[in-house]
């Protein structure tokens, strides 16, 4: 019987490329979108064994929404992939209330809801996998990025401590940190900006959504691996 996954944020950039390369391998695959109904219908016509579902998880309803959805016609929840987030760019004394509260929720509150939404499966099969997309700002820290890259810290917290807690009843809970990845999300950046990153990256190459993707792949088939953020970032950060 095929295994189930969920993507959250899964209609473009490094979710799509999540979800192709689950159905590639034979998941059933919940595709979650809030705003992109055009990316994932599109998607959904390409590739095989996907479901898609409108659900904003910043909120515990969108989340709840989700998991009764999959529930109610697979049963069972193998994979969890935390992909939903957004990005600002702001000095630190303009961040406003609103950007704060958004981003947190959207980016680390999510995380917060779907796990708690999805481990009672879990919990009850003794078996699952649950990988948060991080990014090497929750590692490192970013200028005019404070808010951000306090909510992938966060994520990268979580994981470690859920995975102590979940780790006996067989469920691994991993973060992969991206560099800069080719997504919409760095499309603003200028070719000089570009070039400038690429200069500090010893591998001297934006990553590809794909890498990402692989790691999951690898991380979802390992048996012995949790509580670990995994950089996927052609060693920017060492």
């Amino acid at each position: 019987m095929p295994k189930t996954a969920i993507v959250t944020g899964g209609s473009r950039g490094i979710g799509e490329a999540i979800v192709r390369m689950l159905s590639k391998e034979g998941y059933n695959v919940i595709l979650n979108y809030n705003k992109s109904e055009d990316k994932a219908r599109k998607i959904q016509k390409e590739i095989k064994n996907i479901d898609i579902v409108k659900a904003d998880v910043s909120t515990r309803k969108g989340a709840k929404d989700i998991v009764e959805i999959t529930l109610n016609k697979y049963k069972n929840i193998d994979v969890l992939i935390n992909n939903a987030g957004i990005s600002q760019t702001k000095l630190f004394t303009d961040i406003t209330d609103e950007d704060w509260n958004t981003m947190i929720n959207t980016n680390l509150s999510s995380a917060f809801y779907m796990c708690q939404e999805v481990l009672p499966n879990m919990l009850h099969n003794k078996s699952g996998c649950i990988i948060n997309i991080s990014s090497i700002w929750g590692i490192t820290g970013a200028s005019c990025e404070v808010h951000y890259s306090v909510a992938k810290a966060g994520m990268d917290g979580l994981t470690k401590s859920l995975a102590k807690e979940v780790g006996p009843s067989n469920i691994r809970v991993n973060s992969i940190a991206p560099g800069i990845i080719n997504t919409d999300m760095n499309k603003k950046l200028s070719i000089e900006d570009k070039k400038n990153i690429i200069n500090e990256i010893p591998l001297e190459k934006i990553g590809e959504p794909e890498d990402v993707a692989n790691a999951v792949k690898w991380l979802i088939g390992d048996s012995y691996t949790t509580g670990q953020i995994i950089s996927v970032n052609g060693g920017w950060n060492i």
